[in-house]
């Protein structure tokens, strides 16, 4: 199962001008299979957008104003940074967000957020049903009533009011992952690309990676392009250009994930200064959706050499998985002669933290990073935090 898994995601990386370099069976069975598949799900996509436009299937109202984050494509397009940039953005406004994620797999990324976010007014709500979480939690802490003036004056002079809120009552929802989440009224849509692969190959998952055909940007309020420090100045034109095509004339931001510091995965109290990687030999190890990110913000920090070993998004460290590890740490050592370390992310980290301590013998450090909007266009962090309230006072309070 597994191997039919990576092949399935070797196709769907696998552009049209490339396919010659599928293996045989991979191209003459596979390919055609997933491609009737995709049609299939172009169809359905269809179907469930007109029954939620003619009513057939209801959509649900939050008492607050509700941000959709989400992604074309799957993986490795900073949905995830992205909700806690907004949540912190909403936590100095004085207004205690509440976000509301599924929850997928082992949960790393909420791991993660609660980890990164304690000790705030953020909350979190962890399940499939997310009208459901929230009314729940409206239940239990309440939440704020919207007033144009209040808000408009708390996302506009944050220092003014500080942190303090209304008895920890929800003032705003950040819907994690909700450009597909139909089900739930969205009053301002901002979607992520990935600069490195913006539209993956073209195609529909399971085929490609699209989760919806590229004219689904038109409805987004803010478009995100993430890894832009990884993609050329002639790239982003082009990128750029290409949502002009499908009427996505909205704002436009840039970010990055800068590198900041390592901790350890036996002491995440620890700091580390990058340089501690100088001169070492990495082994980049990681269960991300798009690992080749993670793998050229290490390499730019400066080791002697980055090696990878990837396995699929969300996956669950086993000890069998371990012991590859410390096998190809090993005959990274033996090959150079040199100390090596291995570097996983911190999505890796809060999804096996225990796990990963049974990696005896070498150093396991966790890459951390500070998710930035990069001030390209003029479109800077103070600009999208002017867009950000502008929408959601028109939006909600009109």
């Amino acid at each position: 199962m597994e191997a039919l898994k990576r092949a399935v995601i070797r196709v769907a990386a696998t552009p049209d001008g490339r396919l010659q370099e599928l293996p045989f069976l991979q191209r003459s069975l596979l390919l055609p299979l997933l491609s009737f598949a995709s049609s299939l799900f172009r169809l359905s996509l269809a179907l469930r957008r007109r029954l939620y436009r003619f009513g057939l299937l209801s959509r649900h109202r939050l008492p607050v104003p509700v941000i959709s984050v989400g992604n074309l494509t799957w993986g490795g397009n900073g949905k995830t940074p992205m909700v806690e940039f907004i949540a912190r953005i909403c936590v100095e406004a004085g207004i205690p967000p509440l976000i509301l994620t599924r929850g997928y797999a082992s949960g790393d990324e909420a791991k993660m957020l609660e980890r990164h976010l304690s000790g705030t007014s953020a909350r979190i709500g962890v399940g499939a049903n997310r009208t459901a979480v929230a009314a729940s939690i409206f239940e239990r802490h309440g939440y704020m009533k919207f007033e144009n003036t209040l808000y408009s004056k708390k996302l506009s002079n944050p220092h003014e009011f500080g942190s303090a809120s209304e008895n920890g009552k929800v003032g705003v929802a950040i819907l994690d992952d909700g450009m597909q989440h139909w089900s739930m009224l969205c009053d301002v849509e901002i979607v992520m690309l990935n600069g490195l692969m913006p539209w993956g190959n073209n195609h529909l998952i399971p085929r490609g990676s699209l989760r919806e055909p590229l004219g689904a940007l038109s409805r987004a309020d803010i478009i995100v392009v993430h890894h832009a420090d990884l993609v050329s100045d002639g790239q982003l034109k082009v990128i750029k250009s290409k949502m002009h095509t499908v009427d996505a004339c909205h704002a436009v931001f840039f970010t990055r994930l800068a590198p900041s510091h390592f901790f350890e995965v036996k002491n995440q109290h620890s700091t580390l200064s990058l340089s501690v990687v100088l001169n070492r030999v990495v082994l980049c190890v990681s269960a991300i959706g798009f690992p080749n990110a993670f793998v050229q913000a290490v390499g730019k920090i400066g080791p002697l050499l980055v090696d990878r070993l990837d396995f699929g998004d969300h996956h669950s460290i086993q000890l069998n998985d371990i012991e590859m590890i410390k096998e190809r740490l090993g005959k990274l050592k033996d090959r150079f002669n040199t100390e090596v370390v291995a570097v996983v992310t911190e999505k890796d980290y809060d999804r096996d933290a225990l796990i990963l301590r049974e990696i005896h013998s070498f150093d396991v450090l966790v890459l951390c990073s500070s998710f930035q909007i990069m001030p390209s266009y003029g479109q800077g962090e103070d600009t999208f935090r002017r867009k950000l309230k502008e929408l959601i006072i028109s939006k909600f309070g009109g």
